[in-house]
């Protein structure tokens, strides 16, 4: 397995599928105002992909889903239930989200994914600690494919 780490827009990636950290389906999707990158997700994508996560009802924290990509040039999003009750994430809930993305990764037999930093941002977790911590499990993981880590860098910006 190809491995690396980029900076950039995850919605940007020349790759088949995308990841999408998302809650446990304990709120619907059209009550919520996704932000992030579920929101960057929604806005590009359209409401679809979030439809057909909610028909899934509630998640157990790691475990993932794969929907359509609305309107985004994707084969597929993968959902993964980062978050808890909270709206926190920990070492736990991003590991298992790494290992249940790869499971229907190489399931379905995808070439090439792309993950945010899962548990960044909303869910609480460094965005330093997230990096370490998803490549360590990624590192663990035999297959074929290339497998890109993004670490969000907006069009223009170099500060870290």
């Amino acid at each position: 397995m190809e491995l690396d780490v980029v900076d950039g827009d995850l919605l940007s990636q020349p790759v088949e599928v995308i990841v999408n950290s998302w809650n446990r389906n304990f709120i619907p999707h059209w009550l919520l105002l996704p932000q992030g990158v579920s929101g960057a997700i929604r806005r590009q994508a359209g409401s679809e992909p979030f439809r057909e996560v909610g028909k899934h009802g509630l998640l157990p924290v790691g475990s993932a889903v794969l929907t359509g990509a609305g309107r985004l040039p994707y084969k597929g999003i993968i959902h993964v239930a980062g978050l808890n009750w909270w709206w926190t994430a920990n070492r736990t809930s991003v590991q298992k989200s790494v290992h249940s993305a790869m499971r229907i990764f190489q399931e379905k037999g995808f070439q090439s994914i792309a993950f945010p930093l899962i548990g960044a941002g909303t869910g609480g977790m460094s965005p330093q600690a997230t990096e370490q911590l998803m490549l360590e499990e990624l590192s663990k993981i035999e297959g074929q494919g290339r497998v890109l880590v993004v670490r969000f860098r907006k069009v223009g910006s170099t500060s870290d």
